[in-house]
């Protein structure tokens, strides 16, 4: 496998310590929206002074069927559905991957900043937060199999080819929030699931 740029560059500036909530989002769906929610809740109880930062892993993946929506594309389905929630001082960054899982975490502080809390459902990355020395708080995810990204995307790709703008409203809307749903449609963003190979992470 060829060497994955890095891109984007990371900030001039270290973003400040924040809640950090880590996903590919391929796409925005139910599942992430729960997350979220969980993990502002926690912020608002435990940390309010700290930002929730949303990070977008996969940024400099080829397009893909596991990959199918660029980085801005992510970007602007979670901000959507931001623009929905009465959720305050979020930012969204995206991360590009590195393939070296145990470097990972250094890698990414230059994006999501470093000493802060790192919010998950994700075991795996749990683990190489803690490795890291940050705090971690772990929430359990409900219909984590619904909610599978790989599920999802399936479910996007079979509509991909269906002209019935108010049927795919109607099936997708059950595992991804309206408005991302509507960002979809409205961007001509499902067509090209029909035409993407497999490539990229299994996950997300």
């Amino acid at each position: 496998m060829s060497e994955l740029p890095i891109t984007p560059n990371p900030p001039e500036k270290t973003p400040s310590p924040g809640v950090v909530v880590l996903g590919r989002f391929q796409p925005f769906h139910l599942g992430h929206a729960s997350l979220l929610k969980a993990a502002n809740k926690w912020r608002c109880e435990k940390a309010p002074s700290l930002t929730l930062i949303i990070a977008i892993g996969s940024s400099n993946r080829e397009e893909s069927l596991k990959n199918p929506w660029s980085a801005e594309e992510r970007c602007e389905m979670i901000e959507a559905w931001l623009s929905e929630m009465d959720m305050h001082n979020v930012d969204v960054v995206p991360i590009p991957d590195i393939e070296d899982p145990p470097n990972w975490v250094a890698h990414a502080e230059n994006y999501h900043g470093s000493a802060g809390v790192f919010f998950t459902s994700d075991a795996p990355s749990a683990e190489l937060y803690e490795d890291a020395g940050w705090e971690v708080q772990k929430t359990f995810l409900e219909n984590r199999e619904s909610f599978e990204g790989w599920r999802v995307r399936e479910t996007a790709r079979m509509l991909s080819t269906i002209g019935d703008e108010e049927a795919v409203r109607e099936i997708l809307s059950q595992t991804v929030p309206s408005v991302v749903v509507e960002y979809l449609v409205r961007n001509d963003a499902l067509r090209r699931l029909a035409f993407l190979r497999e490539g990229g992470e299994p996950v997300g």
